[in-house]
Order: C-alpha cells, then sequence, then structure tokens
C-alpha cells in the first residue's frame, strides 16, 4: 500500500509530532522527515494512506516514498503501551520496534530498563524500526530523543 505524504509547513519536529497526535483517528504508522527543499520543513507519511489531504496540507512525494525506510516513527503498532518503564524485551515483544541500538555501541539485555520519558521515537535505519537508546542514572537506559530538547543556541 503506497502511503500518504504531506507537508503543512511545520518547521519543527514537535509541531508535527501533535499534528499526528490530534489526528482522529490514528493512522497505523506515522513518520516524520526532515526535508531540505523547496525550504527546510518537516513532512508527514501516513499509513494506511488516506483518502484526501487534510486541509492546508500539499503531497509531499519524499515523504511517501521514505515512509519505511527512513524517517522519526511517531505513531506505530505498539507505540501507546511504551509508558514508564518497561523492559528492553517489552520494547521488542510488545511494539513495532525491531531492533534497540546502544548509542556509541553495545547491546542491551532483555531485562534491561528503559525509562521511556513517555516519549518513544523509533527511526528508520535502511528499512528497520530502531529505538536509539543511551544510558541514564541507575543502570538504565532512554531513548536518545528527549521529550523537550533545549532548541540550539538556546538564549541567544
Amino acid at each position: 500500500m503506497t502511503p500518504t505524504g504531506l507537508t503543512l509547513g511545520h518547521r519543527e519536529p514537535a509541531d508535527a509530532d501533535h499534528w499526528i497526535r490530534a489526528l482522529a483517528p490514528a493512522p497505523e504508522v506515522a513518520c516524520t522527515h526532515l526535508l531540505r527543499t523547496p525550504q527546510p520543513h518537516v513532512a508527514i507519511s501516513l499509513s494506511p494512506a488516506t483518502d484526501a489531504l487534510p486541509p492546508g496540507a500539499t503531497a509531499s512525494p519524499a515523504a511517501a516514498a521514505a515512509h519505511g525506510l527512513s524517517g522519526r516513527a511517531v505513531v506505530f503498532p505498539g507505540w501507546a503501551g511504551l509508558v514508564g518503564t518497561v523492559t528492553a524485551h517489552t520494547v521488542l515483544t510488545t511494539s513495532a520496534i525491531e531492533e534497540i541500538a546502544v548509542l556509541g555501541g553495545g547491546t542491551l539485555d532483555p531485562d534491561d530498563e528503559i525509562d521511556t520519558r513517555d516519549h518513544v521515537r523509533p527511526v528508520y535505519l535502511d528499512g528497520v524500526l530502531t529505538l536509539q537508546v543511551t544510558p541514564v542514572a541507575g543502570g538504565r537506559w532512554a531513548p536518545f530523543e528527549v521529550p523537550d530538547p533545549t532548541p540550539c543556541c538556546a538564549g541567544h
């Protein structure tokens, strides 16, 4: 099935996330894609495809083509259950996430705990939905993407 690719002119991933989370009914899979043309923006891909573009949206063939190959997943099977602290095993068996990658190398044991911070944004790496994690206090792990990132050069 061909996904729908669209853009609403979002400049920040968080704005696109908010728009995606407001969709009713929710798509099975929704991803964001950072595009450079015609100007830098965040495009969205949705699956299954929608019959018509939402008001104010324009088609984004680049986002549609990237769906399932690259991009950052906001909605995916099992995402709603990845809240609080869960084990690596839970992530891999209750969601569409296929791999967990430790930034800097290494692997997680199935019982290793991941503090999701209620914000799980896996990325497609060569078509494999992958959650990138980093170590945090207490011997646990957390998704690399934080819920409220500090903008570059904040306060300048």
